[in-house]
């Protein structure tokens, strides 16, 4: 594909976009939304045509649970587009202002960035919340999926086109493009398209995002893969550790906000690691370091599902039912392990002891730091974004989950009366 031509078409859309009112936006939202409901089963259909090349490839179970789309996801991400809907546009909002001894009158407001690029892999529901998001907020954006997911990515895009077509003046096609080849060459234009693509995403592996980082030559916002942790305090209260050991790793392990690895104070560890196994049951494949596997070796029923961690399980991405399980000393051990070994997305801790909380909140390099919470509600979703671009691990303009203001950047506007310097 020529991602030059596409990207001057997106500039387009996004100096007409960036003209519109919040009732323009809103009112081209709401067509998308009826669009999605008429174009629902095709949607599926396409869906059901990756999802069935996808495992005939051998993609694991945790994978295509996100790549594959049901009624239920289609509703949520008709609801998302409501949420989104009802937010208060951020373009135009003004952020400061004041009136400098001489009389000059300055005013910091939001603005779109302009074009926003997004490569992203397997998650369909990624091309309604990135759509979304960027027409919000007044950027054009171009699509980059991955070839898995390529015909549902197909069907999605043809619905929002058919709401924006729908929505007259309001809708403005242009904003929006999807890179339909496969070919990995698409990437590199996108990394290497200077002048022509404002800020570019990365969303998915390690393997993707750092081949973002590494080669773009555009300004990137980081999205980091997933190496979260859930320690285990001393003074937790261990049936409530367990349950939410197994929600983070169980309730979607393919997420980026799963728990890779569980760290266990040695204090506890006997009375919580023959709970935890309890609740896993034989879901799970536990690799425990040594006091951890002599402490579930009696606990585990089914003896397949434990085995010797390796140095190497830790700060690894498993991406599926296997959770790396180490004991530790003190909180002071587990903060270090943690801030060594974690990719600065979500971080937990299960504690009674306040103190104990906020110094782990405090030392903890992430994103988003939990006391006595899973990690898996680090969603823009759960944060009451209605959607989200992805999950920023990085700490300049976006940390976190990006919403619509994530989207923008500001500019100063300023008032003279004939001012000369």
């Amino acid at each position: 594909m020529n991602i030059s031509e596409l990207c001057d078409t997106l500039k387009i859309g996004a100096e007409r976009l960036s003209t519109h009112t919040a009732e323009q936006k809103n009112h081209a939202l709401h067509c998308v939304q009826q669009a999605l409901q008429k174009k629902q089963a095709e949607i599926l259909a396409a869906n059901a045509t990756d999802v069935a090349a996808a495992r005939a490839r051998g993609m694991s179970e945790a994978l295509l649970e996100r790549l594959a789309l049901d009624e239920k996801k289609c509703q949520s991400m008709q609801e998302s587009l409501s949420v989104i809907i009802n937010q208060a546009d951020p373009v135009g909002q003004q952020l400061a202002g004041w009136t400098t001894p001489n009389g000059l009158q300055i005013r910091q407001v939001r603005v779109p960035l302009g074009v926003v690029a997004i490569i992203y892999e397997s998650r369909p529901n990624v091309t309604i919340d990135a759509f979304s998001l960027a027409y919000k907020s007044g950027n054009a954006i171009l699509l980059r999926g991955s070839s898995s997911a390529l015909a549902s990515n197909n069907a999605l895009v043809a619905a929002i086109k058919e709401g924006l077509t729908l929505a007259a003046d309001d809708g403005v096609c242009e904003s929006l493009a999807l890179c339909e080849s496969i070919d990995h060459s698409d990437v590199s234009d996108i990394l290497n398209a200077v002048g022509k693509i404002d800020v570019v995403l990365p969303r998915g592996s390690a393997k993707l995002i750092n081949n973002v980082v590494q080669n773009a030559r555009i300004p990137v916002i980081q999205t980091g893969a997933g190496i979260c942790h859930l320690y285990v305090d001393d003074a937790a209260e261990p049936a409530m550790a367990a349950r939410i050991a197994r929600n983070a790793k169980t309730q979607r392990p393919g997420a980026c906000n799963a728990i890779e690895t569980l760290l266990v104070h040695d204090a506890i560890a006997p009375q919580f690691l023959p709970l935890l196994a309890q609740e896993l049951g034989s879901t799970v494949l536990l690799k425990a370091d040594e006091a951890s596997y002599a402490l579930l070796q009696s606990a585990v029923q089914d003896k397949s599902r434990l085995v010797h961690a390796s140095q190497d399980d830790f700060g690894f991405e498993f991406l599926d039912f296997t959770l790396a399980i180490k004991t530790v000393a003190s909180i002071q051990e587990a903060v270090l392990f943690i801030n060594e070994h974690n990719t600065k997305h979500s971080e937990a801790i299960v504690t009674n002891n306040l103190a104990h909380a906020r110094f782990f909140q405090e030392r903890i390099d992430a994103a988003c730091v939990y006391v006595n919470a899973s990690t898996r509600f680090t969603d823009g979703g759960e944060f009451g974004f209605g959607a989200e671009l992805g999950i920023s691990t990085q700490k300049l303009h976006a940390r976190g989950p990006m919403g619509i203001s994530a989207l923008t950047t500001t500019k100063f506007l300023i008032d003279g009366e004939g001012h000369i310097r």
